[in-house]
């Protein structure tokens, strides 16, 4: 995933996939920058999600 994929504000989305995903926690949605590949990749293993479905579930946001 590159930056032009996903663009947000990533401080109102990840409070909307808090909302939507209550299993995730502030620590999995943690965005450091340089850092985005393994963030998205943490989040792909805690839900079990491919990267296509996860960007699907952001960019829906």
């Amino acid at each position: 995933m590159n930056s032009t994929e996903v663009k947000w504000n990533w401080n109102k989305q990840k409070a909307e996939l808090k909302q939507k995903l209550a299993v995730l926690t502030d620590n999995d949605l943690m965005f450091e920058e340089g850092e985005k590949e393994k963030m998205f990749a943490k989040l792909q293993i805690r839900l079990g999600k491919t990267k296509d479905e996860l960007l699907k579930i952001i960019t829906a946001l």
